[in-house]
């Protein structure tokens, strides 16, 4: 047993090392997207609208937190799956393996869109992915525990893409567990349909928090934007949504269905953060270490 878990654990740091260096090396994998580069390449295009067509003009082209966000990105999505993340997380799935297995659990599908056109089993995808996401995202601000967590993220207070990947390395775990259980377990889809939808979730995300002035006009109620998410990290909330607003992360259409949207006015101007965000700690070993902390 314990010499099992050993080698997944080794083979987990060899593939994901493996897989990093491949990804750096090969920018252009034949027939597929460089998950890497298309990261870098997305963030310098939305980072050039910004410069172009800022809505909040008075920001500084470098945005207080630049550089930290921007490792942030590359943190969260490389350098902490190397760490940790792909080691823990594969031991973690052959135990839970392991514990369904004397329930009949022995792999598979509760209902399998693997057969489905490819086009509906995208559309399907998507929808599915980001209401599980919508749903994490409401307990994150929901849950006392997991705000502690979550307040990284919030600590943005100026508004940029890079705030998109802004996030505790706690939140991988709570939402990937969540995603798993939902996604891999109860419904089966292709990788290459996975992979379109996680592309086209750092694309909205980064969107979302960039400094532009976009709203997608009557699509607005489907896609959630830049002129409604700012509202999301507002440091002053309502009384209507005391825990927080706008929860979408993708599609703005669950907020409109649960009554957590909020837009009450365009919010270019608005203060961001939380309360008491001027004792929040500002370098990323602090941010790390605070939820840990014992709450005064």
């Amino acid at each position: 047993m314990w010499s099992e878990l050993l080698d997944i654990i080794t083979s987990s740091y060899q593939n994901s090392a493996s897989y990093l260096w491949k990804i750096i090396t090969h920018p252009f994998p034949e027939g597929k997207i460089n998950g890497f580069y298309f990261l870098i390449f997305i963030s310098l295009v939305i980072w050039g609208l910004e410069v172009a067509f800022p809505w909040r003009k008075k920001q500084a082209k470098i945005r207080k937190d630049f550089w930290l966000d921007a490792f942030y990105m590359f943190f969260n999505f490389y350098i902490f799956n190397l760490l940790l993340y792909a080691a823990l997380s594969n031991v973690s799935l052959k135990l839970f393996k392991d514990m369904l297995e004397p329930l009949g659990y022995n792999g598979g599908h509760l209902i399998n869109f693997s057969e489905v056109q490819w086009i509906w089993q995208l559309v399907i995808f998507f929808f599915i992915a980001d209401f599980v996401q919508w749903c994490v995202h409401y307990m994150l601000h929901h849950v006392p525990f997991f705000w502690k967590f979550h307040k990284t993220h919030h600590s943005v207070q100026e508004m940029g893409f890079a705030a998109h990947l802004r996030y505790h390395f706690f939140e991988t775990f709570v939402y990937q567990t969540v995603k798993y259980t939902a996604l891999s377990m109860l419904f089966g889809f292709s990788l290459e349909n996975a992979f379109i939808v996680y592309s086209l979730t750092v694309l909205i995300g980064h969107l979302n928090h960039a400094n532009l002035n976009i709203s997608y006009g009557p699509f607005k109620y489907i896609l959630n934007n830049p002129k409604m998410h700012i509202w999301h990290h507002a440091k002053e909330l309502p009384e209507s949504h005391p825990k927080g607003m706008n929860f979408g992360i993708s599609l703005s259409i669950w907020d409109y269905i649960f009554r957590t949207n909020y837009i009450p006015s365009d919010g270019r101007d608005i203060e961001l953060g939380f309360e008491n965000i001027e004792n929040f700690p500002e370098n990323f070993f602090a941010q790390q270490v605070e939820p840990f902390k014992k709450q005064k």
